[in-house]
């Protein structure tokens, strides 16, 4: 029997209807359930063919103990040797070599000295910082949010110079990004599934959460939407996400990627809505099925070469015969609770 385990933290919704859905379609030699593990043994592979990861970037003894399980041939969903390596500014440093508009966004210096180190730590720091280029470059109006935070935590929305500085203070330790915001006339929330699955979602981060999931959208410019599409594919292609939520803000026809390091996306009910909970449950469903099916996994590939090879392998990571299935925006009746403004 090939076991298909979920790994998951305070969520409920999900990970138990993940489950559900996997065992009642009674696949042949094929079983899920949640992970149960106590300490690791080194000489002990783990015992499931597929992991569906939803918490280990919040706790590193489930991050250690999927890197061993992955070594010893389970898939990961996503694979934790890269999420463990990824963050912000890489991903719209690749988004911009791939031709994937991103907004003018800097990376600043940590306003409090990291932990254990002093003034000579930083000796191949510029001082006084050149602030006048930042804001030349980026902007006054703009989001300034942690390189590798999430759940839109210490992230500010700045109007001003004051702001800013404010925001900068209160980030203590923390290596912050600065990106200029985006004033969009429409904005898409996307999952992204196996690499080939693209399910758009029209959202509006500026309403109240149980609106933002648009019920009634507009019709939008098809050659929008298939861009959205394949900037969406290119992006977790080229990150080797199976599993993403990718948002774009759209300014003059533009869609900007502002966010796309999510490999452990909202997926609750309440906060998705049932037509999209039900889409997410049923794609990560088929692919962890289909992983499991073709288990053991590949050896894992652990040179960066593999994930950094260009625009090329990005687009060809999986064949055009199997690219995104559009979710056209229609009429849906959705409730949602998750992150503030554009960031």
């Amino acid at each position: 029997m090939k076991k298909i385990g979920v790994l998951f933290g305070m969520e409920n919704s999900f990970p138990g209807a993940l489950v559900e859905h996997i065992n009642a379609r009674n696949v042949d030699g094929i079983q899920a359930e949640f992970v149960e593990t106590s300490a690791v043994h080194l000489d002990k592979p783990a015992p499931y063919a597929v992991i569906v990861d939803r918490i280990s970037h919040d706790i590193p003894f489930y991050r250690a103990y999927l890197k061993h399980a992955a070594l010893n041939g389970t898939f990961i969903i996503n694979n934790p040797f890269w999420w463990s390596a990824d963050d912000k500014f890489f991903n719209y440093s690749l988004a911009a070599k791939l031709g994937v508009a991103v907004p003018p966004t800097v990376i600043l210096p940590h306003k409090k000295h990291p932990e254990g180190t002093t003034d000579r730590s930083m000796r191949n720091l510029e001082y006084p910082l050149n602030w006048d280029s930042v804001f030349a470059y980026v902007g006054e109006h703009g989001f300034m949010k942690p390189v590798d935070g999430g759940g839109w935590r210490d992230v500010y929305h700045i109007h001003n110079r004051e702001e800013f500085f404010h925001a900068f203070d209160q980030s203590h330790d923390l290596c912050m990004l600065y990106q200029k915001a985006v004033n969009f006339n429409e904005y898409f929330r996307c999952y992204v599934v196996g690499q080939n699955k693209v399910h758009i979602m029209p959202y509006d981060p500026r309403k109240p959460h149980h609106e933002r999931y648009l019920q009634n959208p507009p019709v939008y410019d098809q050659k929008l939407l298939a861009r959205v599409e394949k900037d969406a594919l290119t992006l977790c292609r080229a990150l080797g996400y199976d599993l993403n939520t990718v948002e774009f803000a759209v300014e003059d026809g533009i869609p900007y990627a502002i966010d796309f390091m999510n490999p452990a996306p909202d997926a609750d009910l309440h906060s998705v809505g049932k037509a999209n909970f039900e889409w997410i449950i049923r794609e990560v469903a088929d692919l962890a099925i289909a992983k499991a099916a073709n288990a053991p996994a590949p050896p894992v590939e652990l040179g960066w070469a593999t994930f950094l090879a260009g625009a090329d392998a990005a687009g060809k990571a999986a064949p055009k015969k199997n690219a995104a299935k559009k979710v056209a925006p229609k009429k849906k009746s959705t409730k949602a609770a998750e992150k503030e403004a554009a960031g």
